[in-house]
């Protein structure tokens, strides 16, 4: 498996992407954020489909798009975009505009499918480069940030009390959110990139109360998935991203189990 370029481009993009979104996942639960994750990679389709009729490299869509949406979400504000009725409209009319670019790009099938599901022979050397590089610069990002996050994430009442920028910070991660969710989509697709995102750090919340401890099993969980998700597509040719969303939804499964277990445990031990 692994002679072939193609596997090593996709293991090694897979591995930071996994990490990436792993360790933000937590900060995403944490803020209720989950529907704007789904709401971009819908939007980072059309920015995709958008570059490919440009002529450009879909990265260069899926960056922009992604990124001034963040950017306008942060402006407008998170609780606009948690009503029903926006978020349809939006995920609708940034599909049916993904869909028209394609159609007048003439690269409807494959194209279509590859940023949709994801795909393991579509990860050249050159994207390998951009996800490493976009993938050290948000990891910088998080650790610089990491307690002003946390506090305001976990704590968003005293951080307001404690005179924090909450809006800024609000607005830095949406973009934030918005890159990683543009560097994903290249290795889950748009569909179910906000299950490598969600669903590790619900699994994460279960195990553990340590905002650290959090984001060291979020990103294993995350990190097991993309690496067995890669290599039973590569065996069964079947898209990736059902090996990856089928594979954290079991370890979500087990901690929820987990977690039950062990409240029915204590409690018949307080008794």
């Amino acid at each position: 498996m692994f002679q072939y370029d193609f596997m090593q481009h996709a293991f090694i993009a897979g591995t930071f992407v996994a990490v990436m979104c792993g360790a933000f996942g937590v900060f995403v639960m944490a803020r209720g954020l989950s529907f704007i994750s789904h709401t971009f990679s819908h939007i980072g389709f059309s920015g995709a489909s958008f570059a490919v009729f440009m002529g450009w490299d879909p990265l260069t869509g899926l960056l922009l798009f992604t990124t001034v949406s963040g950017l306008a979400v942060g402006q407008m504000g998170v609780k606009i975009f948690r009503r029903d009725a926006a978020v349809s409209v939006i995920l609708s009319l940034f599909l049916g505009l993904g869909i028209l670019f394609l159609f007048l790009s003439n690269k409807q099938t494959n194209f279509a499918t590859t940023i949709l599901f994801g795909s393991v022979v579509g990860i050249s050397f050159q994207n390998v480069i951009e996800i490493v590089i976009i993938s050290l610069i948000l990891l910088i990002v998080l650790i610089l940030s990491y307690r002003v996050l946390k506090f305001d994430s976990f704590d968003p009442a005293g951080a307001h009390a404690a005179g924090l920028p909450v809006r800024f910070i609000s607005i830095g991660f949406l973009l934030v959110l918005s890159i990683l969710v543009a560097e994903a989509v290249q290795i889950v697709g748009a569909l179910l990139v906000f299950a490598l995102l969600t669903v590790p750090a619900s699994a994460a919340r279960y195990l553990t109360h340590s905002v650290f401890g959090m984001i060291l099993l979020s990103s294993l969980f995350s990190l097991i998935g993309v690496w067995a998700g890669l290599s039973l597509s590569y065996l069964t040719n079947v898209p990736v991203s059902f090996y990856i969303t089928m594979i954290e939804a079991i370890f979500y499964f087990l901690a929820l189990i987990w977690q039950t277990v062990r409240l029915r445990w204590t409690k018949e031990r307080t008794l």
